[in-house]
Protein backbone atom coordinates (compact mmCIF):
# COMPACT_ATOMS: atom_id res chain seq x y z
CA UNK A 1 0.00 0.00 0.00
CA UNK A 2 1.47 3.38 -0.99
CA UNK A 3 1.85 5.78 2.08
CA UNK A 4 -0.14 9.07 1.24
CA UNK A 5 2.12 12.30 1.05
CA UNK A 6 1.71 14.54 3.81
CA UNK A 7 0.56 18.14 3.09
CA UNK A 8 1.25 21.70 3.46
CA UNK A 9 -1.06 23.52 6.17
CA UNK A 10 -1.22 26.15 3.97
CA UNK A 11 -1.48 25.23 -0.32
CA UNK A 12 -2.26 21.60 0.57
CA UNK A 13 0.79 20.61 -1.69
CA UNK A 14 2.58 17.34 -1.16
CA UNK A 15 5.48 17.92 0.88
CA UNK A 16 9.00 16.65 0.22
CA UNK A 17 9.59 16.64 4.35
CA UNK A 18 6.44 15.74 5.94
CA UNK A 19 7.21 16.70 9.40
CA UNK A 20 7.85 20.18 8.53
CA UNK A 21 4.44 21.07 8.24
CA UNK A 22 4.94 23.87 5.52
CA UNK A 23 6.36 23.85 2.09
CA UNK A 24 9.16 26.28 1.83
CA UNK A 25 7.11 28.62 -0.36
CA UNK A 26 4.24 29.37 2.03
CA UNK A 27 6.64 29.20 4.85
CA UNK A 28 8.31 32.29 3.06
CA UNK A 29 4.84 34.07 2.70
CA UNK A 30 3.39 33.82 6.30
CA UNK A 31 3.36 37.37 7.62
CA UNK A 32 6.14 39.61 8.73
CA UNK A 33 6.68 40.77 11.83
CA UNK A 34 7.70 44.59 12.39
CA UNK A 35 11.03 45.54 13.83
CA UNK A 36 10.03 43.92 18.33
CA UNK A 37 11.94 44.60 21.66
CA UNK A 38 14.41 41.68 22.37
CA UNK A 39 12.81 42.10 25.75
CA UNK A 40 9.01 42.81 25.70
CA UNK A 41 8.34 41.76 22.00
CA UNK A 42 6.62 44.94 21.50
CA UNK A 43 7.25 46.79 18.62
CA UNK A 44 10.21 48.90 19.16
CA UNK A 45 14.20 48.60 17.50
CA UNK A 46 15.31 45.00 17.43
CA UNK A 47 18.85 46.17 19.17
CA UNK A 48 17.76 48.11 21.82
CA UNK A 49 15.15 47.82 24.46
CA UNK A 50 12.46 50.11 24.05
CA UNK A 51 11.38 52.87 26.23
CA UNK A 52 9.07 50.96 28.31
CA UNK A 53 11.47 48.59 29.75
CA UNK A 54 13.94 51.08 30.18
CA UNK A 55 11.36 52.47 32.48
CA UNK A 56 9.07 49.67 33.58
CA UNK A 57 11.35 46.14 32.38
CA UNK A 58 8.98 42.84 32.47
CA UNK A 59 9.96 40.39 34.76
CA UNK A 60 11.80 38.01 32.15
CA UNK A 61 14.73 38.59 29.81
CA UNK A 62 13.65 38.31 26.56
CA UNK A 63 10.38 37.51 24.40
CA UNK A 64 10.63 35.33 21.43
CA UNK A 65 7.33 34.87 19.06
CA UNK A 66 6.59 33.62 15.27
CA UNK A 67 3.43 36.03 14.47
CA UNK A 68 1.34 38.62 15.96
CA UNK A 69 -2.12 37.31 16.48
CA UNK A 70 -3.13 37.63 12.70
CA UNK A 71 -3.88 34.78 10.23
CA UNK A 72 -3.04 31.82 9.48
CA UNK A 73 -1.28 31.41 13.22
CA UNK A 74 -4.30 32.52 14.86
CA UNK A 75 -6.26 30.39 13.47
CA UNK A 76 -3.53 27.86 13.40
CA UNK A 77 -3.83 28.76 17.80
CA UNK A 78 -7.70 28.21 17.65
CA UNK A 79 -8.00 24.73 15.82
CA UNK A 80 -5.86 23.62 18.21
CA UNK A 81 -6.67 24.71 21.36
CA UNK A 82 -10.30 24.39 20.61
CA UNK A 83 -10.56 22.03 17.56
CA UNK A 84 -8.32 19.85 18.93
CA UNK A 85 -6.40 19.50 15.78
CA UNK A 86 -3.14 18.33 17.75
CA UNK A 87 -1.63 17.23 14.36
CA UNK A 88 -0.74 21.08 14.01
CA UNK A 89 1.75 20.86 17.22
CA UNK A 90 4.85 19.62 15.33
CA UNK A 91 4.75 22.38 12.36
CA UNK A 92 3.58 25.39 14.84
CA UNK A 93 6.81 24.23 17.52
CA UNK A 94 8.84 24.08 14.29
CA UNK A 95 8.13 27.64 13.58
CA UNK A 96 8.67 29.06 17.03
CA UNK A 97 12.38 26.89 16.94
CA UNK A 98 13.35 28.91 13.80
CA UNK A 99 13.07 31.97 15.57
CA UNK A 100 14.73 31.00 18.90
CA UNK A 101 17.81 29.70 16.59
CA UNK A 102 17.60 33.10 14.75
CA UNK A 103 17.72 34.58 18.07
CA UNK A 104 20.81 31.96 19.11
CA UNK A 105 22.58 33.14 16.25
CA UNK A 106 22.18 36.66 17.17
CA UNK A 107 23.39 36.53 21.28
CA UNK A 108 20.10 37.75 21.78
CA UNK A 109 19.37 34.18 23.51
CA UNK A 110 21.75 31.93 26.51
CA UNK A 111 21.44 28.06 25.55
CA UNK A 112 18.83 26.96 27.40
CA UNK A 113 19.04 23.99 29.86
CA UNK A 114 15.12 23.58 31.08
CA UNK A 115 11.99 24.42 28.78
CA UNK A 116 8.96 24.43 31.05
CA UNK A 117 5.62 25.41 29.64
CA UNK A 118 2.33 27.51 31.15
CA UNK A 119 0.34 25.35 33.44
CA UNK A 120 -3.63 24.76 32.85
CA UNK A 121 -5.46 24.34 35.79
CA UNK A 122 -6.24 20.26 35.85
CA UNK A 123 -10.10 20.93 35.63
CA UNK A 124 -9.38 22.87 32.54
CA UNK A 125 -6.89 19.95 31.51
CA UNK A 126 -9.38 17.50 31.99
CA UNK A 127 -11.90 19.39 29.89
CA UNK A 128 -9.39 19.96 26.80
CA UNK A 129 -7.62 16.77 26.91
CA UNK A 130 -4.52 18.46 26.73
CA UNK A 131 -2.38 21.58 27.38
CA UNK A 132 -1.52 23.18 24.45
CA UNK A 133 1.76 24.71 26.03
CA UNK A 134 3.21 21.43 26.28
CA UNK A 135 2.23 19.94 23.49
CA UNK A 136 4.98 22.81 22.06
CA UNK A 137 7.56 22.53 24.79
CA UNK A 138 7.88 18.96 24.48
CA UNK A 139 9.52 18.82 20.69
CA UNK A 140 11.02 22.52 21.43
CA UNK A 141 13.08 20.54 24.21
CA UNK A 142 14.39 17.74 22.15
CA UNK A 143 15.47 19.53 19.36
CA UNK A 144 17.27 22.35 21.78
CA UNK A 145 18.61 19.20 23.52
CA UNK A 146 17.54 20.10 27.01
CA UNK A 147 15.19 19.38 29.65
CA UNK A 148 11.31 19.32 29.37
CA UNK A 149 9.51 19.52 33.25
CA UNK A 150 5.95 20.01 33.62
CA UNK A 151 7.46 21.64 37.13
CA UNK A 152 4.87 24.51 37.70
CA UNK A 153 1.44 23.64 38.81
CA UNK A 154 -1.80 26.13 38.40
CA UNK A 155 -2.96 25.61 42.17
CA UNK A 156 -6.31 27.60 41.74
CA UNK A 157 -8.63 27.64 39.04
CA UNK A 158 -9.26 30.85 37.73
CA UNK A 159 -11.44 32.88 34.36
CA UNK A 160 -10.36 32.51 30.94
CA UNK A 161 -7.66 35.07 30.48
CA UNK A 162 -9.14 35.93 27.29
CA UNK A 163 -12.62 36.97 28.70
CA UNK A 164 -11.08 39.51 31.58
CA UNK A 165 -9.95 43.35 30.86
CA UNK A 166 -6.10 44.17 31.46
CA UNK A 167 -6.50 44.92 34.72
CA UNK A 168 -8.62 41.88 35.96
CA UNK A 169 -6.12 39.58 34.44
CA UNK A 170 -3.14 40.96 36.93
CA UNK A 171 -5.67 40.09 39.87
CA UNK A 172 -6.59 37.30 38.18
CA UNK A 173 -3.56 35.04 38.58
CA UNK A 174 -2.18 36.38 41.91
CA UNK A 175 -1.24 32.77 44.12
CA UNK A 176 -2.32 30.95 40.84
CA UNK A 177 1.03 28.83 40.09
CA UNK A 178 3.15 26.31 42.26
CA UNK A 179 6.86 25.93 41.54
CA UNK A 180 7.74 22.20 42.22
CA UNK A 181 11.76 21.72 41.04
CA UNK A 182 14.62 23.46 42.01
CA UNK A 183 16.10 26.17 39.02
CA UNK A 184 18.31 27.94 40.56
CA UNK A 185 21.47 28.73 38.05
CA UNK A 186 18.95 27.63 35.70
CA UNK A 187 18.74 29.18 31.80
CA UNK A 188 14.21 28.75 31.27
CA UNK A 189 12.56 29.13 28.06
CA UNK A 190 8.84 29.52 29.69
CA UNK A 191 6.24 28.50 26.93
CA UNK A 192 3.08 29.96 26.16
CA UNK A 193 1.20 29.44 23.21
CA UNK A 194 -0.14 33.22 23.39
CA UNK A 195 0.92 36.29 24.93
CA UNK A 196 -1.43 39.47 25.24
CA UNK A 197 -1.02 41.48 28.22
CA UNK A 198 1.69 39.24 29.07
CA UNK A 199 0.33 38.91 32.91
CA UNK A 200 0.27 34.88 33.12
CA UNK A 201 4.08 34.43 32.25
CA UNK A 202 4.92 37.65 34.06
CA UNK A 203 3.67 35.91 37.15
CA UNK A 204 5.84 32.73 36.67
CA UNK A 205 8.39 34.59 35.87
CA UNK A 206 8.78 36.51 38.93
CA UNK A 207 8.57 33.22 40.74
CA UNK A 208 11.21 31.38 38.88
CA UNK A 209 14.01 34.04 38.92
CA UNK A 210 12.77 34.67 43.15
CA UNK A 211 13.83 31.01 43.61
CA UNK A 212 16.99 31.57 41.87
CA UNK A 213 16.81 31.10 37.95
CA UNK A 214 19.69 32.47 36.18
CA UNK A 215 16.98 33.61 33.53
CA UNK A 216 13.81 33.28 32.02
CA UNK A 217 13.01 33.84 28.38
CA UNK A 218 9.42 33.68 26.68
CA UNK A 219 8.14 31.74 23.85
CA UNK A 220 5.12 31.97 21.97
CA UNK A 221 3.59 31.41 18.49
CA UNK A 222 1.63 34.80 18.78
CA UNK A 223 2.29 38.01 20.75
CA UNK A 224 -0.58 40.25 20.75
CA UNK A 225 1.06 43.68 19.13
Amino acid sequence: MLAIPALCWLCRLPLHLAHHGLCSSCLRQLPALPSLCPCCGLPGSSAHLCGRCLRRPPPWQGLICVSDYVPPLSHWVQQLKFSRVIALRVMLARLLLLKLLTKRRCAQLPRIDLVLSVPLHRRRAWQRGFNQAALLAKPLAHWLGCEYREGIKRIRHVAAQHRLSARARKNNLRGAFRLEMPVSGRHILLIDDVVTTGNTVAEISRMLLAQGAASVHIGCLCRTL
